[in-house]
């Protein structure tokens, strides 16, 4: 079958990852247009390859160089569909990058992402692990999902409750490889209420007129609130938040807070999420440097590269920071990156 695109060997991936990990493709090519998609997998199907499917590289660890076709999702397409009093529709295409229609959304005057400013990664990328931050997750206003589905071969649109979704979960991330997100629809509203219940939030934008109380502000002020806290991957190579806030039984945390009385946590319908970067820094690790990679200064959950660290560099330190904490507090951390190649975390003792 003659495919309608590019494909390149041996291509180079470490600018593709916001950890800068030096790993490379066999195979490669970049998509342009959901209708190569199947002649793309056709391809690799007649040589036997695996294909890995690549976004914004913002949420994964290169262990090695990956042996198949690595397809780089590169859909570019952003619209406005259904308009209908105070809502709309944006549509958005899955190589979109993510924080650049957060800000186009806003400055539309449309409510509803302006919490999930300055995520990295593409559109296509952010059912996958329901990215979520200041109240707000992509579930709230995720319409449907447009995706082709390699075990049946069929094109799907699946409506939001269809998704899955979980803290920072999805029926994508749960079968992984088998989905290929090639578009997104979300429902925005002029109305909305915004979000504003963290206090980080709230003190940012107390002294705010209520009359310039807007999407666009509240985008600037996660803006704001993240870079103070959070390093810029194009600056410091990190993949964000390396691990997801635990969700504990209310017996452990009952228990945890009889030892530990100031130990962040937030309620849910299933137990008690804890937050896992205070966690982290309890055991010593904010500000952890070794020669190759370490933790950030501020923010315990973001793991760095900052000496062209390989990805067991970096997992190899994920795994001695999981085990402190098992130790010290009986919680296991999991992980928010998908790992590439190689086994992952090392195993705990």
């Amino acid at each position: 079958m003659k495919l309608q695109v590019s494909v390149q060997e041996q291509v180079d991936l470490q600018t593709l990852n916001t950890l800068h990990i030096p790993a490379r493709a066999r195979y490669f090519l970049e998509l342009q247009e959901a209708e190569t998609l199947e002649n793309a997998l056709a391809w690799a199907q007649e040589r036997d390859l695996r294909v890995l499917f690549l976004g914004g590289g913002s949420n994964l660890v290169f262990e090695g160089d990956f042996p198949g076709l690595v397809v780089h999702m590169a859909i570019r397409d952003r619209h406005w569909e259904q308009i209908e009093g105070d809502e709309a529709t944006l549509v958005l295409g899955a190589g979109e990058n993510w924080h650049e229609a957060v800000l186009y959304a806003a400055k539309s005057g449309y409510r509803g992402i302006e919490n999930l400013a300055l995520i990295p990664g593409t559109a296509g990328a952010a059912p996958v692990q329901n990215i979520g931050a200041y109240g707000v997750e992509l579930c709230d206003t995720l319409v449907s999902v447009t995706a082709f589905d390699r075990a049946t071969g069929t094109w799907l649109r699946l409506a939001g409750d269809q998704c899955g979704f979980g803290y920072r979960d999805s029926l994508f991330k749960r079968n992984g490889g088998r989905y290929v997100i090639t578009e997104i629809r979300l429902r925005l509203s002029r109305s909305k209420p915004l979000q504003l219940g963290y206090r980080d939030l709230e003190e940012y934008l107390a002294s705010l007129p209520d009359r310039e109380l807007d999407a666009l502000a509240v985008a600037e002020a996660v803006m704001a609130i993240r870079r103070r806290k959070l390093p810029d991957p194009q600056q410091i190579p990190n993949a964000g938040s390396f691990f997801k806030n635990p969700v504990v039984s209310e017996e452990l945390y009952e228990r945890l807070k009889e030892q530990y009385p100031d130990i962040p946590a937030y309620p849910q319908v299933h137990g008690v999420k804890v937050a896992a970067a205070w966690l982290i820094d309890q055991c010593g690790w904010k500000g952890y440097r070794n020669q190759r990679v370490g933790v950030h200064n501020r923010q315990a959950l973001v793991l760095v590269n900052h000496a062209e660290g390989s990805g067991r560099d970096v997992l190899d330190l994920a795994g001695r920071i999981r085990e402190s904490v098992r130790r010290q507090f009986g919680v296991v951390l999991e992980m928010e990156p998908g790992v590439v190649g190689g086994a992952g975390l090392p195993p705990l003792a």
